[in-house]
């Protein structure tokens, strides 16, 4: 696998970006900043996280707003005010305890795109602890419990950017017309 196809966004996060609604994204443990450069590209001003210094700097670029912050490190507070982003994107990052945050940190008719790996994953390599994989559903039952509403869910085999055990879920906030987003419901 090259480091360019490691640097293409996710698919799924490509096909839902466009369908955002206009205001500030996160781009939540952002790594080199594939999605952060699509989601700018898109005219988004977005502010992407992260704990690596060096991911930052790949991920800077016109339009993004970089913070190098550590959600896991114990007493960390969650730093974002409620109903800030229009959208939040995370991929491949796992931390339950943030799934309220996240949540409550979309604005009312914001959109969530969510994608990591699930159980069955390890088959293909890492990761392949069972903390760090999504149980059956866990993606719609953390929407369910968080008031948000389910506009595509997908819980399979991916073959790219290499083999792997994944769920992809794109919510919105309790106020979205899917209309606007190019559904019909």
């Amino acid at each position: 696998m090259t480091h360019d196809a490691l640097d293409q966004p996710s698919a799924w996060v490509a096909r839902w970006a466009p369908r955002m609604p206009s205001g500030e994204v996160l781009d939540l443990a952002c790594g080199g900043g594939r999605h952060a450069r699509l989601l700018a590209a898109l005219g988004h001003p977005v502010l992407a996280v992260d704990r690596d210094p060096q991911a930052l700097a790949r991920a800077a670029g016109p339009g993004i707003a970089t913070l190098q912050y550590d959600l896991e490190q114990e007493g960390a507070a969650w730093p974002f005010a409620p109903g800030r982003f229009a959208g939040v994107v995370v991929t491949n990052y796992l931390h339950r305890p943030l799934f309220a945050d996240l949540a409550r940190a979309l604005a009312p008719t914001g959109m969530l795109v969510y994608e990591t790996f699930a159980l069955g994953n390890e088959r293909y390599g890492k990761p392949s602890n069972p903390a760090f994989l999504l149980a059956p559903g866990e993606l719609l039952d953390m929407a369910a419990r968080h008031g948000l509403r389910v506009l595509a869910y997908e819980d399979g085999t991916v073959a790219t950017p290499r083999p792997a055990r994944v769920q992809r879920l794109c919510a919105a906030g309790p106020a979205c017309d899917p209309g606007t987003v190019g559904l019909e419901m």
